[in-house]
């Protein structure tokens, strides 16, 4: 059985784990805000890890990133995750023209753009990307 690591939190840098962890949106920089703040309590990898459903190598790996590069190691980086089918910057024109076309039939406009754009995509895609940017749109209209 190896030997429990265990971190040192300055008062601050504890109560910047808390309102990560108390605050934050993103569930997955609360849970490694908790992994941090588990393991300043002298507990084990391995209890973390049945606690958090997770693997012990896991723990590990966010207190290393974590004694690095401080509580910003904790965020997830940009990149992550799947790429969107649809980009705003490229494609907003065209799908705004298809919709246009076929405004009472989502799935006519669908099938065009597909021909058009060369990717497939579902309706719940399409209607998911004109929500966002329709939405974006009006906030920037707005300020």
């Amino acid at each position: 059985m190896g030997k429990t690591k265990i971190i040192q939190l300055s008062e601050e840098r504890r109560q910047e784990l808390e309102d990560g962890y108390r605050n934050s949106q993103s569930h997955a920089f609360r849970e490694r805000c908790q992994m941090i703040l588990l393991k300043s309590e002298k507990r084990t990898s391995a209890e973390i890890a049945r606690f958090l459903s997770c693997h012990k190598i896991t723990v590990n790996e966010w207190v290393k990133r974590f004694e690095v590069e401080g509580i910003e190691g904790l965020k997830t980086r940009p990149g992550r995750g799947r790429r969107a089918i649809l980009q705003a910057a490229t494609d907003l024109s065209r799908v705004r023209a298809a919709v246009q076309r076929s405004r009472q039939r989502i799935s006519l406009a669908k099938a065009e753009l597909e021909a058009e754009l060369q990717k497939p995509f579902s309706t719940t895609t399409l209607k998911r990307f004109l929500k966002k940017t329709i939405a974006a749109s009006n906030e920037l209209e707005s300020d």
